[in-house]
């Protein structure tokens, strides 16, 4: 996993973060440019992290891994014009179309599986009723027993973007705000004063490397400098 990440960060940057869509949100029977077309306006994954909800708007690289959405082309309606998505070729196609229209200039990698995710017992059955036994959205408004949800279509992403700067930042804050000199069995352990107080500023340091310079970021950046 360290090594994948590697691939994914550049110019000081070392982390990047986990985002999912769990269950992807797919109506049964509806295409991957039909899903897709329904989300122009935010990527359907959320972030993983324990950190506040953060919408994203751009991102230097993301890899993306999409399972269980049925990899038949859409079905061309005379006199209806097509989207860029219907006009791809494979779902991959789909996906990096996606990707460069919402994140253009970054680096993406995508990777179509048509196997689901099985949540047969004993994965845990905290799905919505609403569910289909294979995870999707039913066509039309009517109840399902969550009990009966046997897979689900899965996206997860790896993504190094400005998020992390307000996630590293606030990281930071929050631990030059505690007296670690209170915890002895901190320093007992072995961390010297000196190397903990070198390791905020790194810290720091790489919170820096996913500014942009605009967006809500610049909240952020006033709030690292007090």
């Amino acid at each position: 996993m360290m090594h994948f990440a590697d691939s994914l960060t550049f110019s000081g940057r070392k982390v990047v973060a986990a985002w999912a869509a769990l269950p992807f949100p797919a109506f049964s029977g509806s295409s991957l440019p039909d899903i897709l077309s329904a989300h122009q306006q935010d990527v359907p994954w959320k972030l993983l992290s324990s950190w506040r909800e953060q919408k994203v708007s751009c991102c230097f690289a993301q890899s993306v891994v999409l399972r269980g959405v049925c990899k038949e082309r859409p079905a061309s309606c005379p006199g209806q014009p097509q989207s860029p998505l219907h006009s791809c070729e494979s779902p991959e196609q789909v996906l990096q179309q996606f990707f460069h229209t919402q994140f253009p200039g970054a680096f993406s990698t995508s990777h179509v599986l048509q196997q689901p995710c099985d949540t047969r017992p004993p994965f845990p059955q905290f799905f919505s009723p609403l569910l289909t036994r294979r995870g999707f959205l039913p066509d039309k408004a009517q109840g399902y027993s969550s009990a009966g949800v046997e897979s689900i279509p899965v996206l997860a992403a790896l993504q190094s973007s400005p998020v992390l700067h307000s996630l590293l930042s606030g990281l930071c804050r929050d631990l030059r705000v505690r007296n670690v000199q209170r915890w002895s069995s901190f320093f007992t352990a072995g961390v010297e004063q000196d190397d903990f107080q070198e390791a905020l500023e790194e810290l720091k340091t790489l919170s820096q490397c996913y500014e942009t310079g605009f967006g809500a970021d610049g909240s952020e950046d006033e709030a690292d400098s007090d």
